[in-house]
């Protein structure tokens, strides 16, 4: 790092602070200091940190009689002004610490501000004003206004003088304060005011500092004013930046996993946006469901973790596979009651220390809590009245004679169930039914290893996916042309055969539809769907036929390098565009897929086919994508804003916050 020197020495003089033991002290002596600095003329800037004391010292400058201006953001429009004009002689201006920023305070008035006050009605804006227009405004200004003699008398006088009425908990902003006197060489002189009741005095020094000072006969109206004393103040202004560094990197740090995430998500959103298969991202989707869900219903062990869940959730009994895996249905009843009551022994004797504590008072037992308890764990009806006449030292054997009763009423008949060898595979069936809306059987998948179980369900869902496709298109023109009778509106017959005939491209007349029942036109235009979709379903095929033409038949992981190092030749693109534009009846120019890479040509090679054989549930397809994806992410965002409110408390477990975050 360079440090790069002033353009002119600096002239300014920095007082040491002044110190007083309260604000109401503080602000009578910024009112002494501001009434004899102004009788010698010198101009006069005063800095505060919020509207309400800007005006509090308004006020009273207001009972001396002295003329000022507050710079507040109340009047924005003529803060600039006034700002420009704060180094004239004999002005006051008090100013918030964002106020005026970004203008100079020149001795003895700013005449590039009145200019441009003069000729804005002329230009619109500084850069049209001629330079010879502007320099010659801007003398006439000044010679008229007297400023550059107004200035050379400042400068004599000591320049502007900047005060500070509290410190900042940033040195920055002071500095930026301080800053606004002896610019470009100038004379000034800055003096910051402080009480023992500001922000970062009472933080940093406390009550006790102002007790001590009192003890020691510091008297009211006495101040502390030594060099000393402002350095300690800007040790503490660099603690308080320190403190706001480490929160904002700590900040940062937690965010850039959501930055990751974000990318990740937004650069899969925009693909859907730009236009890629929708349909592939679907079926991408349900093989990754497959590939989870149907090695874990065809697991050999999926009886025996069934039957482990039942247990914990029915009975609250705590199992593991190993306990019961190979037992049959009378082995594994007996089993499960023996062990009920003993993990309800350890249960009961657990509740019992917890909530009657031997060690605490009587009076401090929480009969109503063990109560509670019991009636849930095994749905009795006790009350806490009845546990207290009981009394702590019988109530082991009360409840033990309750809860054994309780488990003989246990219900383990969906054992069977469990039990049955097909369990997997019914379990399969229904996932599949209430998933994918498909009707499966048991016995489709017997005797199958995992790998061709679930190709025979990838071809079932593949099947399904294609009969959705044909049947979609005809449910839209259904709806369109003739709405259900509780709409209210006619249907149209006619208009339902020439949307037909043009959709599937085939002839078909108003009279065809004529005498039919709506559930006849619906099985007579699938049919029509059917023969339009199968007879053009080798158009998506082509198009990598035609990529591996243009491209060469080898895929590579890394697409970009793939598509640099290969350039479509200029007759086979053209031959690409006409075969395009004749099947999907589109407009596609050469010159606009020259620059494409594979990846790009293909979405936009399946994009006219999408536009072209299937438009309505290409439609749906994005819409319901975007929707799922938008709502997955608000909720990721939800729940992601409350682990990192919570995560902090991982450090009571000795360990990184951050890490486990």
């Amino acid at each position: 790092v360079i440090s790069v020197p002033t353009n002119k020495p600096l002239r300014r003089v920095n007082y040491p602070d002044v110190i007083f033991r309260t604000e109401r002290e503080k602000w009578n002596a910024v009112v002494d200091e501001i009434r004899e600095v102004h009788q010698t003329g010198r101009p006069i800037l005063v800095g505060t940190v919020s509207i309400e004391k800007s005006e509090l010292l308004s006020a009273k400058l207001k009972t001396y009689g002295i003329k000022h201006n507050v710079l507040n953001a109340k009047y924005h429009e003529r803060e600039a002004e006034i700002i420009a004009q704060a180094g004239r002689l004999g002005a006051v201006t008090i100013s918030t610490n964002m106020a005026g920023r970004g203008t100079d305070i020149i001795l003895g008035g700013n005449p590039e501000h009145m200019a441009w006050e003069e000729l804005k009605h002329k230009y619109a804006s500084r850069l049209e004003v001629p330079k010879v227009e502007w320099d010659e405004t801007v003398r006439r200004i000044a010679e008229r206004e007297g400023m550059e003699a107004e200035g050379r008398k400042v400068a004599q006088l000591g320049g502007l003088h900047v005060i500070g009425t509290e410190r900042h908990d940033a040195r920055r902003i002071d500095l930026q304060l301080r800053g606004r006197a002896g610019r470009q060489g100038d004379p000034g002189s800055s003096r910051f005011f402080l009480s023992l009741e500001d922000d970062l005095m009472r933080i940093f020094a406390g009550v006790w500092v102002r007790n001590m000072l009192t003890r020691l006969g510091m008297q009211e109206g006495e101040a502390i004013e030594s060099a000393m004393v402002t350095r300690q103040i800007e040790k503490a202004q660099k603690r308080v930046e320190e403190r706001h560094f480490e929160a904002r990197k700590h900040l940062l740090e937690y965010d850039e996993v959501m930055d990751e995430q974000r990318k990740q998500m937004y650069s899969y959103r925009q693909r859907i946006l730009d236009g890629c298969d929708c349909r592939e991202l679907i079926l991408e989707m349900i093989d990754r469901q497959l590939d989870r869900w149907i090695p874990h219903f065809l697991d050999p062990d999926y009886r025996w973790d069934s039957i482990v869940e039942w247990c914990g959730q029915q009975f609250g009994i705590e199992l593991d596979v190993s306990d019961i895996r190979g037992m049959n249905k009378e082995q594994l009843i007996q089993f499960l009651r023996e062990e009920a009551e003993r993990q309800a022994e350890d249960a009961i004797v657990d509740q019992i220390d917890e909530n009657l504590p031997e060690d605490e008072d009587p009076s401090e037992w929480n009969w109503l809590a063990l109560s509670k308890w019991a009636n849930a764990r095994w749905s009795l009806n006790t009350n806490d009245r009845e546990l207290k006449k009981i009394g702590r030292d019988n109530l082991y054997q009360y409840l033990m004679e309750r809860a054994r009763r309780a488990i003989d009423r246990y219900d383990f008949g969906p054992l069977d169930m469990f039990l049955d060898e097909h369990w997997g595979q019914a379990s399969l069936c229904g996932w599949l039914n209430h998933q994918y809306a498909l009707t499966a059987a048991p016995d489709d998948f017997a005797g199958l290893s995992i790998e061709d179980a679930t190709e025979v369900v990838r071809e079932k869902v593949l099947k399904h996916y294609h009969e959705k496709e044909v049947r979609f298109p005809v449910a839209v023109g259904m709806t369109s042309f003739l709405p259900d009778h509780a709409r209210g509106e006619r249907p149209n017959r006619e208009g339902l055969a020439v949307w037909a005939s043009d959709r599937f491209e085939t002839t078909i007349t108003p009279e065809e539809l004529r005498n039919k029942t709506r559930r006849e036109i619906e099985e007579f235009l699938v049919e029509h769907s059917r023969r339009f979709i199968e007879g053009n379903g080798q158009a998506a095929r082509q198009i990598d036929e035609w990529l591996s033409t243009l491209f060469g038949d080898a895929e590579s992981d890394d697409e970009e390098a793939e598509d640099k190092a290969v350039t479509p030749s200029a007759e086979a693109l053209q031959q690409l565009v006409e075969w395009a534009n004749r099947e999907f009846k589109c407009e596609l120019k050469p010159e606009a897929l020259q620059s494409l890479s594979r990846s790009d040509l293909r979405r936009e090679l399946l994009q006219q086919y999408q536009n072209r054989y299937r438009p309505e549930l290409a439609q749906a397809e994005r819409a319901l994508i975007l929707d799922v994806l938008d709502t997955a992410w608000k909720d990721h965002l939800y729940y992601m804003d409350h682990l990192r409110a919570g995560i902090g408390l991982m450090g009571y477990a000795q360990k990184d916050p951050k890490v486990e975050y």
